[in-house]
């Protein structure tokens, strides 16, 4: 199966960090480590690649980035006893990075960092200091006599870093973008929330107000209405009474003609 698109930027990749590794850097070299973290990340994308490789293929890839974390490690201790003991705990990579190495250059490496490391110790044994004119030198040899497709490999690969750092600051404003305008969206929705909640709280009271008034009316409605029907009664009472006594009246007054 052919590799894809990121297998293929991860083997250039690997490729460089190694033939960073074989050289003697400086306190202040920085590109390894930054270098290795993106191996990291391409390592973890490429697993979850539809396109992955074979599980062995991956497992060699592991274990080459774990040597290259370790060779770092290694780098940070104080002593040189300290580094050539952490570098006898190393395991390299089993299997060429690039189609044209006759040894894989991982092995190389960890060679070249155990000599490294034993130099430094029998200087240190000796009292003779690590650094001098002839490590420098070499270490100019080895970058003038790197290949010139293995050059504009590196570049290249420092071009597609770029991208990527380029790429990931742009999406991190995005999303900080984002949170932004969902933080003011909900802000507002909060604002508007609230005020419905106040006019809906007004409306309330003002229903109850009404209900209150409308109870108090009614009260006085049923009132006034008990006392219409009482004098409607008496009314009713005496006119009746007044219209008896006038018939009786009236029959006393005028009796029945014979």
């Amino acid at each position: 199966m052919a590799a894809s698109r990121l297998e293929i930027n991860f083997i250039r990749l690997m490729s460089r960090c190694e033939s960073i590794a074989s050289e003697k850097r400086v306190e202040t070299e920085w590109r390894l480590e930054k270098y290795v973290g993106a191996l990291e990340e391409m390592l973890v994308a490429l697993r979850k690649s539809p396109s992955k490789p074979t599980p062995e293929v991956l497992t060699d890839y592991t274990r080459k980035v774990d040597f290259l974390k370790g060779l770092l490690e290694a780098e940070k201790l104080s002593s040189s006893a300290e580094k050539a003991l952490a570098n006898q705990f190393l395991a390299p990579g089993r299997t060429p990075t690039i189609a044209n190495e006759r040894m894989p250059a991982s092995k190389t490496v960890h060679m070249q960092t155990k000599a490294r490391c034993t130099g430094e110790m029998r200087n240190e044994l000796m009292g003779k200091g690590s650094s001098g004119a002839d490590p420098s030198e070499s270490d100019l040899r080895q970058r003038r006599a790197l290949p010139l497709d293995e050059r504009q490999s590196a570049a290249e690969l420092d071009s597609i870093l770029q991208q990527h750092h380029n790429l990931q600051e742009k999406l991190a404003e995005e999303m900080l973008n984002l949170a932004r305008n969902l933080k003011n969206n909900t802000l507002a929705q909060q604002n508007i929330i609230k005020q419905d909640n106040q006019t809906l709280s007004q409306s309330m009271r003002q229903a109850d107000n009404n209900f209150e008034k409308l109870k108090t009316e009614s009260d006085r409605l049923e009132q006034h209405a008990k006392k219409s029907v009482n004098w409607f009664l008496w009314l009713m009472l005496v006119l009746v009474s007044f219209t008896f006594i006038s018939m009786i009246l009236f029959i006393r007054i005028f009796p029945k003609l014979r």
